[in-house]
């Protein structure tokens, strides 16, 4: 196996037959975190996921989609208790539910990635019918392409690597320069980022942001995914 003296850090943009969470975000306006998947007994695995989204009706309608979904065996509502809810609940535009969702080991992509000696580097975020993954490893860049190519044939994969970069590349450009970007586009992405688009929760929507430039969401998210594309390849 191929070694890379470096810590190398991955984003990837994915989508695989027979998964529950790219079905249901793909129909509801919610999305969901992922935290991790394992195997709990032979043939099935569980998972843990945060539900969200800028109403509780929008969250609610997910986790009944889920429930009513063939993909899924259970899933679970932790509770919360009513301080962590009440500094949930503060965050402007967003409720959360945590989950835990039993389904077929048959139809997770996560040990394929882990048998291949790729690690969890973050959550996994899911919206509109794709999962946003952020990965670490010790594979050298050919040992990368060789292991992600394995899993889109034995998985019937589409998976995008949307970045990539060492650890001495991610402190000398933690801050990719918005010099490429139209006047626009920086606007757009210089508010996201300061009002807190960017956090977890998020601190404000797309919704109001849009208002608050005075354009529809549609406009809004297309400047700033114009924007995100030029900033992620712009970092090596």
């Amino acid at each position: 196996m191929a070694v890379s003296p470096e810590l190398v850090h991955l984003s990837l943009d994915l989508w695989h037959p027979d998964c529950w969470t790219t079905k249901i975000t793909d129909r509801v306006d919610a999305g969901l975190l992922g935290h991790g998947v394992y195997t709990e007994r032979e043939g099935t695995a569980k998972g843990r996921f945060t539900a969200y989204s800028e109403t509780g009706a929008k969250v609610d309608r997910l986790v009944e989609q889920a429930r009513a979904s063939d993909l899924t065996n259970s899933v679970i509502e932790a509770r919360e208790r009513p301080s962590q809810t009440r500094r949930q609940s503060s965050r402007a535009g967003n409720t959360i539910r945590e989950l835990f969702v039993e389904f077929d080991a048959l139809n997770s992509i996560d040990d394929a990635f882990v048998t291949r000696g790729f690690v969890y580097d973050g959550p996994t975020r899911i919206t509109d019918g794709r999962e946003k993954w952020r990965l670490v490893t010790h594979h050298t860049r050919e040992e990368i392409q060789t292991r992600l190519e394995e899993i889109r044939t034995r998985m019937d994969a589409e998976i995008t690597v949307t970045r990539i970069s060492t650890t001495d590349n991610i402190h000398a450009r933690r801050k990719p320069s918005t010099d490429q970007l139209s006047a626009r586009q920086r606007e757009v992405f210089e508010l996201a980022r300061t009002e807190g688009y960017y956090e977890w929760p998020r601190e404000i929507s797309a919704c109001e942001l849009a208002e608050t430039m005075g354009i529809t969401k549609t406009t809004f998210l297309e400047h700033l995914r114009k924007a995100e594309s030029k900033l992620l390849t712009s970092v090596p």
